[in-house]
């Protein structure tokens, strides 16, 4: 009895240790975006160089999770949060000692890497821990948990960072040391963590991604990838333009106000999808489809009234959190309700790299559109693509049903 007592302590300990972990690992991919206008002015980098730095980025995540997200089902979980945890702490350390534009390139990618590894590593280890000490019935916890730190550790290193880089000396160095010391107390957690996938012996060869989804649930995975794309789509987007929009159409130079904006979007995301929680997926991506275009429009409106409103701006971009948070939320339970478990990392890289590739995209290409065309025209033909692709795309969205799903497992 005791024995099984400190096993559930120890699960216990672990799953929020993970969570601190994942939080600190998440804030860090948007901790560095508040901070881009500050390098802008000091070494006259255009927007085109801001987008470079932000692709190198991009290349990262992608090549991370193609060639590695998959492998802790393989060697375990805590190796590879240990090493993301690790790249990113190198990647701090560069923003810090080399500031100049190879070594923001340099951090990127790094940050990038660490990125891949971490995003579907942590959410099964998330999940494994959460059934070890709690009840199935109760699994739905641990997949909102999982999901709300998935966007809102994006909110929260934006939010921070634009504070801190607002208010506190030396805005291109606290900021990262701030981090540093989360990664320091996230690694000496995981190191006495315990582990829910053993190293397999004898090691299988490797190969690259590819995700292990039974035949029968092919359909429903394609409809979760081709959420979290249109999800993540419709987030960067917002990501992309926030920090311009404000400097260029508002006349607003607040580093807070940046960051700020960026939060207030995963915070509504966080909201919406705990009040939700116990919905099924259909009813998720119904509300989540009318939310994203609703978004989409009251932030086109904002821009191109006689005079732009920052309060429909910051409403628009709640409205889109909200909605594409629900999407990503809704994708997430299927991916984790259809996959085999000893496969599961495997096929939430895969998810994840549908979702990352989703949000590369309006990021770059917002960065190429703005050196040839103004930021409202640029604001309003993306919002028409990404809105013909959710429009294009619902009717496949909504036939999808989870094998056995119930309420009560469900979104």
């Amino acid at each position: 009895m005791n024995t099984r007592a400190h096993s559930t302590t120890r699960h216990r300990f672990s799953y929020w240790m993970t969570a601190f972990a994942f939080l600190s690992l998440q804030a860090f991919m948007t901790a560095p975006s508040p901070l881009y206008g500050l390098y802008a002015r000091r070494d006259d980098f255009t927007s085109l160089t801001i987008t470079l730095v932000y692709a190198a980025y991009a290349v990262g995540v992608i090549a991370s999770l193609f060639f590695a997200g998959h492998l802790s089902d393989q060697h375990g979980r805590r190796p590879f949060l240990l090493a993301a945890l690790g790249l990113d702490a190198i990647s701090a350390i560069i923003f810090i000692a080399w500031p100049a534009l190879p070594g923001l390139f340099l951090a990127r990618v790094l940050c990038g890497l660490s990125v891949g590894l971490t995003a579907s590593t942590a959410t099964t280890y998330l999940t494994e821990l959460h059934a070890a000490h709690r009840p199935p019935h109760l699994r739905h916890r641990a997949q909102l948990l999982a999901s709300n730190i998935t966007l809102g550790g994006l909110g929260l290193g934006a939010l921070v960072v634009g504070l801190l880089a607002q208010y506190a000396p030396h805005p291109l160095t606290i900021p990262y040391v701030v981090m540093l010391a989360a990664f320091a107390i996230s690694a000496v957690g995981l190191i006495f963590s315990a582990e829910t996938r053993p190293r397999l012996d004898p090691r299988p060869p490797y190969r690259p991604q590819r995700a292990a989804v039974p035949p029968h649930a092919r359909s429903e995975f394609i409809a979760a990838l081709v959420g979290i794309g249109l999800a993540f789509a419709v987030l960067g987007m917002f990501i992309g333009l926030a920090g311009t929009f404000l400097l260029v159409v508002l006349h607003h130079t607040s580093l807070a106000l940046a960051g700020a904006a960026i939060g207030l979007v995963f915070a509504a995301g966080i909201v919406l999808t705990t009040a939700i929680n116990r919905w099924t997926p259909r009813a998720v991506l119904t509300i989540s489809v009318l939310l994203m275009i609703l978004g989409l429009t009251i932030l086109v409106t904002s821009a191109w009234l006689p005079t732009p409103s920052l309060t429909l701006f910051l409403i628009g971009g709640a409205v889109i959190g909200a909605g594409g948070s629900a999407t990503f939320k809704g994708s997430l339970t299927v991916v984790i309700g259809i996959s085999p478990p000893a496969k599961l990392a495997e096929s939430l890289a895969a998810f994840f790299l549908s979702g990352y590739i989703g949000i590369s995209i309006p990021v770059i290409g917002l960065g190429i559109a703005l050196q040839h065309v103004t930021t409202r025209d640029a604001l309003l033909g993306f919002a028409i693509i990404i809105a013909a692709g959710i429009l294009a795309a619902t009717p496949f969205l909504l036939t999808y049903r989870p094998k056995n799903a119930s309420p009560a497992t469900a979104t």
